[in-house]
């Protein structure tokens, strides 16, 4: 299944420790069978509401493939690292190219058979 991992990692880590610190998650997830597709680190952006009493925080994308039960195992690990402020693994769906969208069929216009009232019905109608 493919992934993408959303993490703030903490502006006071200096810029070694922080790279240290991307290489050993990406060396989680291969060490448990994952493999990594692209990397993207943002860097510090201003946070929407201070976390930890920090208005800022270095940001890093990870898009990667595992197996399902993976994701909790690395929010396990993240969740006890004081240097992640605050991070979000969420599965990655793939628009399937070879299916066609259902297509909407014009409902028939069919003319309901409905005699018309003739004399012989009325005739019927008034003698009852």
């Amino acid at each position: 299944m493919d992934y993408e991992l959303l993490y703030i990692i903490d502006t006071s880590l200096e810029e070694e420790p922080r790279k240290e610190l991307i290489e050993r998650y990406i060396a989680l997830i291969g060490t448990h069978g994952g493999k990594v597709d692209k990397v993207e680190e943002w860097g510090k952006r201003r946070l929407a509401y201070l976390v930890d009493d920090k208005p800022e925080g270095f940001y890093v994308l990870v898009n990667f493939s595992a197996e399902p039960t993976f994701p909790r195992e690395l929010e396990r690990v993240m969740e006890i690292d004081e240097n992640v402020m605050r991070y979000l693994v969420t599965r990655v769906e793939h628009k399937r190219s070879n299916v066609k969208p259902p297509q909407r069929v014009a409902p028939q216009a069919q003319a309901a058979e409905v005699p018309e009232p003739g004399l012989e019905t009325l005739a019927s109608q008034t003698d009852e």
